[in-house]
């Protein structure tokens, strides 16, 4: 394998940090990565806002739900769904943009952002740092476009620790690849598949815990969806930035 490779096979995500500061240099490569990335219609819809003030970090750690690693990363990058330069461009052109109306303008905005975060994460680890994205940044959306300072017309979406790993946990099993790769026309006959990786899964969890910890992972995903699981606010915060999906 190359070394490309490797690194996208060794993947594993970090939620502990040395404390020392990240190159600006490897930094800087890595917001150049993100805009490398491919994005629909090259509108790139994405921004990124780097938080390295460690007040400001405390106060993200806070907001995403008391997440202690977003504190000790020494960077937190917010990757946000932007049709603000859209919004610009059409008041330019003196056209509308009646897209945004569009759910499917949401979806675009969202699929480039998630392009973007896998290429940041690939682009860090390629200089050895670590990383753990969060989700959490829309726990408490409204908050946190108050603090980003966010136009309309732009959303947080993920967020993304940066720094040098501190304790590796190991890196999770996943699915079989016959689970997630369909040829053609999707395979549902996926149960034989699950129970397999059951085992798998519970095995690397006792290893992890030395024995500490048991269960599967369809108990894991099946307990988490077992209820509706979304952040609150989430529709206030689409209808306060203009984007579809808010009313």
């Amino acid at each position: 394998m190359n070394d490309v490779m490797n690194t996208l096979l060794s993947h594993r995500s970090f939620r502990s940090f040395e404390d020392r500061p990240v190159d600006e240099n490897q930094l800087d490569q890595i917001v150049k990565a993100v805009q490398a990335a491919p994005n629909w219609i090259n509108g790139q819809h994405v921004s990124v806002i780097a938080v390295k003030d460690p007040e400001r970090r405390r106060k993200f750690a806070e907001l995403c739900g008391g997440q202690k690693h977003i504190e000790e990363a020494p960077v937190f990058l917010v990757f946000c769904a932007d049709f603000y330069r859209i919004h610009l461009a059409s008041e330019m052109e003196g056209m509308s943009m009646e897209a945004i109306e569009d759910i499917d303008t949401l979806i675009v905005g969202v699929t480039d952002v998630g392009i973007a975060l896998g290429t940041a994460v690939a682009a860090a680890e390629s200089f050895g740092l670590g990383t753990v994205p969060i989700g959490g940044i829309r726990r408490n959306a409204l908050e946190a476009i108050e603090e980003l300072s966010l136009p309309s017309y732009v959303i947080p979406v993920s967020g993304l620790c940066i720094g040098h790993p501190g304790e590796d946990t190991g890196q999770k099993p996943r699915l079989p690849k016959e689970a997630v790769y369909h040829e053609e026309t999707y395979n549902s006959d996926l149960t034989p598949l699950l129970e397999r990786y059951n085992e798998q899964y519970s095995d690397y969890l006792a290893g992890r815990s030395s024995g500490q910890r048991a269960g599967t992972w369809t108990k894991s995903v099946a307990s988490f969806y077992n209820k509706p699981h979304y952040y609150e606010g989430i529709a206030d915060m689409l209808n306060k930035q203009k984007f579809p999906g808010g009313k």
